[in-house]
């Protein structure tokens, strides 16, 4: 790089938001050697809510692209690094490139906001405060930042671990402990451990790294760190898993090529259905109950109004939409979540209506959001406009999360019914199957119908089967008797 004309400002993979870690590169819009401007979008990338394009916060030219098409990136890694004009000292791109920037840029700036759990999201439109908890200082003289630089004659991070275990030993009455000895060392967002391990401690300071290592099951005390400064960083952890999985995969033959066998990887949204119904079914404890019912008035009704309002179309998962919202007001327990942490079950005032919509890139869940405010052509509209944005693959993260319901439709594949899994962390799912002619008895007579059949999945957590079969009845009957909703306006 020329001397004093450019200086690398290097972009990480922001936060999406809603908890994602991670998003694929799908495609670059710009290449190495492109101008760009302040929200340029630069990529594209699939996360496991929707497809996002990605704009980059700075003006310059596009000295590296840090992920190829197709490559899973975890949020806060480089992504692309862009040389702006700069009266200021160059910085190397290979430095850039490694996230060691200096203090103030991007990557310092995320590893602050990390350790102390910011909520910042997509290129800084972040939480618009700043962090309230209390974090450690990073500066010339914070003994861990020296420890990256030995060259310095700055304190290690291991003579940091000792002097605190000593500290910690002292306060105690011991004057013989060791940093093997598990003493535990905290301050605050950051709190590294000391932990009992082979011949040295091992310091982890990233929280994401501790909650990837505890959610894998990895004892980072058994963990060499793959730096000279002794931190246990987010690549060890990642390296420690593989492993794992590598052993079971040797022990099971699973990883044997056998000819004629596809494999074919968990990536995007296949990835976040399977993370969703594993943990549903690990989770909640859920049950299912069903009814066969006459669907024959619904659909008349059905017809009633698209008759009335031909440039509105309202079909039939509308009114179901109406009917399951009617139903959450009078069985209120059901529209609600358990918060396994604080071991209590919350209860929403709102209604959110999730609703399975099959597209190409797989199954997807819009949220119809305060369907309980809407009427029942306003559902209608909002219905057919979030289905047209999912089989565009437009949908944006925020419209994929938030239910607090969900009405799944099977019937359109020409199934009768099933025992729907429950969206995690909602407490209850109705599915429909197809309606088709079936002998029924009405009034004595028997005669042929629209039938349909409904299964409500539900925790049992939240309620008993009284509480379930009443809901689920009273659906039922609005679908039979669909004036019977009259009564509730």
């Amino acid at each position: 790089m020329s001397t004093g004309t450019l200086q690398a400002q290097v972009f990480l993979l922001p936060d999406l938001g809603e908890g994602l870690t991670e998003a694929e590169i799908v495609e670059w819009k710009v290449a190495v050697g492109d101008t760009v401007e302040v929200d340029h979008i630069v990529v594209e990338v699939e996360t496991a809510k929707a497809a996002v394009e990605v704009p980059v916060p700075y003006a310059g030219t596009v000295l590296s692209l840090h992920a190829e098409a197709g490559t899973a990136l975890a949020v806060g890694r480089p992504l692309i690094t862009v040389g702006a004009a700069s009266t200021g000292t160059p910085v190397d791109p290979g430095t850039a490139d490694a996230g060691t920037t200096n203090s103030g840029t991007p990557a310092d700036r995320y590893r602050e906001e990390e350790q102390a759990g910011s909520g910042n999201v997509l290129i800084g439109y972040g939480t618009g405060h700043a962090p309230v908890s209390r974090r450690r200082r990073r500066g010339p003289t914070s003994p861990v930042a020296g420890a990256h630089d030995p060259r310095a004659g700055a304190t290690t991070a291991g003579q940091v671990v000792r002097a605190a275990c000593a500290d910690a030993a002292a306060q105690a009455g011991r004057t013989d402990a060791e940093p093997g000895q598990g003493v535990r060392v905290a301050d605050d967002d950051a709190r590294p451990a000391a932990q009992a391990g082979g011949a040295g401690a091992r310091l982890v300071i990233s929280p994401l790294v501790r909650r990837l290592a505890r959610d894998h099951g990895i004892d980072v005390a058994r963990l060499a760190p793959g730096g000279a400064d002794g931190i246990i960083r987010r690549l060890d952890v990642e390296q420690a898993i593989a492993g794992e999985r590598q052993a079971v995969s040797a022990t099971a033959g699973a990883s044997v090529d056998v000819p004629g066998v596809e494999r074919i990887p968990l990536r995007g949204i296949r990835r976040a259905v399977a993370h969703k119904l594993a943990r549903s079914r690990a989770e909640i404890p859920d049950a299912t109950t069903w009814v066969d019912v006459d669907a024959t008035a619904l659909l008349a009704a059905k017809d009633v109004l698209q008759a009335a309002h031909p440039e509105q179309r309202i079909g039939l998962l509308a009114l179901l939409t109406r009917i399951c919202v009617a139903g959450l007001r009078r069985f209120p327990a059901l529209n609600s979540s358990v918060d396994t942490a604080r071991a209590e079950i919350v209860r929403f005032s709102h209604v959110n209506v999730g609703f399975a919509a099959q597209t190409e890139r797989g199954l997807v869940v819009p949220v119809v959001r305060d369907a309980h405010t809407l009427t029942t052509t306003q559902l209608a509209t909002e219905l057919a406009r979030l289905t047209a944005l999912a089989r565009a693959g437009a949908l944006p993260p925020e419209a994929l999360t938030g239910g607090t319901f969900t009405l799944n439709n099977y019937g359109v594949f020409g199934v009768d019914g099933s025992t729907p899994i429950i969206n995690h962390p909602e407490a209850a799912l109705l599915g429909v199957g197809r309606i088709i002619d079936k002998p029924w008895v009405v009034d004595g007579a028997l005669t042929v119908r629209k039938v349909t059949q409904l299964s409500l999945s539900f925790d049992h957590r939240v309620c008993d089967g009284g509480v379930a079969g009443g809901f689920l009845r009273y659906v039922a009957d609005c679908v039979e008797r669909p004036t019977t909703l009259l009564a509730d306006l």
